[in-house]
C-alpha cells in the first residue's frame, strides 16, 4: 500500500467526508479524492536533475536563523520499529522502544493495558472522532502540518482536522491550565532542535491504539531535530508518576511528504456507528 492509498485507510472505523468527493462524482472520474488533490508542485522545494524533490538537501533554515521543520510529514513505516508487529496489534507504542527495554507500566496501569490490547484496541476514543492525544497523534501515520513561526509553531492534523499549538513566545506554563486533549505546549530550541514541553492534559485519551494508559498527571518532552529536507527525528519521553514507574522515551522517525497538501477531513461523531448498529 502506497502513502496515498493510506490515506483513506482508516476510513473502515469512521465516515470520512471530503469536499473533494463530490467533485470526483461531479466529473465521474475512476482516481480515488487523494490521488487527484495532493498533487502539487512547490516553489520553495529543493529539486534533483530531474526535477524530483531533493529529500537529501540541507535544513531549510527560518528567518530568524533556527532550523525550519515546517513542511507535511508523516511518520515512518517500519523503518524505526525494531519490534514489528507479530501479533498484529494496532498501534504499539513500545513497538519503537529499543530491544531489552519495556515500558514501566505500573500493576493497575499494566492491567488496564492488557485488557484493551486483548481486544484489539476496541473502543478507542478515535472511533467516535475524539482526538489521539500525545503521543498517539505522532504515531498513528495519518499526515502531518508542522507551521513554524517565531512565536508560535502549529501541527495540523489531517485526521479530524485537528491541530496543536507549541507556544515559543516565552510564557510559562499557567499555574492551573485547563485539562485538554493535546495538553498545553511551551517549546524552545536547545541547538538545532526544538524542544517542546507539555502539561495540562485530560486523562481520556490512550497514548497508542492498543490503548496504553495514562492519567492527568502526564507530562510529555519532544525534541524535534531536522536531519535534512526530507527527514524528521523525534525523541518522545512520557513522564506520568501515577501511570509508570519512572519516564520513557521513544524514538520516532518522520519522512517529508514533498509536493502535496493537507486534505479536508471530516467526522460525524457517531452517526457511522449508529447506522451499523454499535
Amino acid at each position: 500500500m502506497d502513502w496515498m492509498t493510506s490515506r483513506n485507510s482508516r476510513a473502515g472505523n469512521r465516515l470520512r467526508v471530503a469536499g473533494v468527493v463530490a467533485l470526483v462524482m461531479l466529473f465521474g472520474s475512476r482516481e480515488s479524492p487523494s490521488a487527484q488533490w495532493i498533487r502539487i508542485t512547490l516553489p520553495d522545494t529543493p529539486r534533483t536533475a530531474d526535477g524530483k524533490p531533493n529529500l537529501a538537501a540541507p535544513v531549510p533554515k527560518a528567518d530568524d536563523g533556527k532550523p525550519d521543520l515546517s513542511g507535511i510529514w508523516r511518520r515512518q513505516r517500519g523503518l524505526n520499529s525494531p519490534r514489528g508487529n507479530p501479533a498484529g496489534l494496532p498501534g504499539r507504542i513500545d513497538h519503537y522502544m529499543p530491544e531489552g527495554t519495556e515500558i514501566p507500566l505500573r500493576p493497575e496501569a499494566a492491567a488496564l493495558y492488557a485488557q484493551r490490547s486483548a481486544n484489539l484496541g476496541k473502543g478507542r476514543p478515535s472511533e467516535r472522532c475524539l482526538p489521539h492525544g500525545i503521543p498517539d497523534a505522532m504515531l498513528y501515520g495519518g499526515p502531518m502540518k508542522i507551521v513554524q513561526n517565531r512565536r508560535l509553531t502549529m501541527i495540523l492534523f489531517e485526521e479530524f482536522n485537528h491541530y496543536r499549538q507549541l507556544f515559543t513566545d516565552g510564557r510559562a506554563f499557567p499555574q492551573d491550565p485547563q485539562p485538554t486533549w493535546f495538553g498545553y505546549s511551551v517549546g524552545r530550541w536547545d541547538g538545532d532542535s526544538f524542544v517542546v514541553d507539555s502539561m495540562g492534559f485530560n486523562d481520556q485519551t490512550w497514548m497508542d491504539d492498543s490503548g496504553l494508559p495514562h492519567t492527568d498527571a502526564l507530562r510529555t518532552t519532544e525534541r524535534f531535530r531536522r536531519r535534512d529536507f526530507g527527514h524528521l527525528d523525534l525523541q518522545l519521553t512520557v513522564e506520568d508518576p501515577k501511570a509508570y514507574t519512572k519516564p520513557w522515551s521513544v524514538n520516532i522517525g518522520f519522512d517529508l511528504l514533498p509536493d502535496t497538501e493537507l486534505i479536508e477531513d471530516i467526522c460525524e461523531n457517531e452517526k457511522y456507528f449508529s447506522r451499523v448498529g454499535r
